[in-house]
């Protein structure tokens, strides 16, 4: 580690799948220190109105304590891991001003990787430059489009199906909304270095008892009134846009209302899906280098006692 890596600022990190602990391992350190920040590095919470099914910290919490990233944008709202690094390096910055740190915690791998290794700006969509792209999928053909691809940024290529059309449409939308390739942006993104060291605790149970924890998750969700939620979103004429962003819990209570399963049914998804989604976060955190894992919340609460020497006091 270089000199000036060496000296910035060590940043906590508590993630972990769903259904892991991370919230009842967090409540000793807010107890202790109510001044502490959280950074919610959560990809599902940041939508309003998704509350029960997303798990986000009780109204109560939010009164007492300060959670970013909570309720930040309307369902179908973009907001990028871009978005999330440059506004969560800002908060960083503003509690060191004041001589603290805050505490990231949440399961999003992707936000906390790009936080942990650096990421630039992608272009936006441009939809008019897709809808052109599209058509010519429709009239030259897929092929048409990947040899283009392979012309114009064949890195990119290399990596992307021939049939995968959202990729190729995607990569070549770029290019021609900036002028750089896709491959030439992720090159930058490696480059970019983050301004602070993060040091990162997943909370990782045994998988039996992480599966055991999800399914009674999900039915404490049930009888919390996910029902009702999913019904007044569907009242508010969100039932689309939730659709859309995929957030486990929601469609299935959709298709319960809609008449297309069982709530019995319903149910039983909600847990399979949110044990399927544990074990690809599982895999994501096991490919990450540095983390450091703790099997129980009271190893993570140790583990953050240790980086948070000084600040927490009993």
């Amino acid at each position: 580690m270089s000199n000036s890596a060496a000296n910035r600022p060590v940043i906590p990190i508590l993630t972990g799948p769903t259904g892991a602990g991370k919230s009842a391992a967090l409540l000793p350190f807010l107890e202790k220190c109510p001044s502490l920040e959280i950074i919610s590095a959560d990809s599902r919470q940041i939508y309003k109105y998704l509350d029960i099914g997303t798990d986000k910290p009780s109204q109560e919490l939010r009164s007492k304590y300060k959670f970013h990233f909570i309720d930040r944008v309307e369902p179908g709202e973009r907001f990028t891991a871009f978005d999330f690094v440059r506004e969560s390096e800002m908060i960083i910055a503003e509690n060191l001003a004041k001589g603290r740190r805050p505490l990231i915690c949440g399961g999003t791998g992707l936000y906390i990787k790009a936080l942990v290794e650096g990421i630039v700006e992608i272009p936006e969509d441009d939809l008019q430059v897709r809808s052109r792209l599209e058509s010519d999928v429709l009239e030259k053909g897929p092929q048409y489009l990947f040899e283009r691809l392979q012309a114009i940024d064949p890195i990119e290529a290399e990596k992307t199906h021939p049939h995968n059309i959202r990729r190729i449409i995607r990569a070549l939308e770029i290019f021609e909304v900036s002028g750089k390739t896709k491959s030439e942006f992720m090159k930058e993104g490696q480059e970019a270095l983050p301004k602070y060291n993060y040091e990162i605790i997943c909370l990782l149970p045994p998988r039996e008892l992480l599966y055991k924890q999800i399914n009674d998750r999900v039915d404490k969700m049930m009888e919390g009134g996910l029902l009702a939620e999913v019904e007044d979103l569907r009242d508010r004429g969100l039932e689309e846009k939730v659709i859309a962003v995929n957030v486990i819990g929601y469609n299935e209570l959709f298709d319960y209302l809609n008449d297309r399963i069982s709530l019995a049914g319903a149910v039983n998804l909600i847990k399979q899906n949110s044990r399927r989604f544990a074990k690809r976060q599982i895999t994501w955190f096991r490919g990450m280098e540095e983390l450091k894992f703790a099997e129980s919340g009271q190893m993570a609460e140790n583990y953050l006692n240790d980086l948070l020497n000084g600040e927490i006091k009993s």
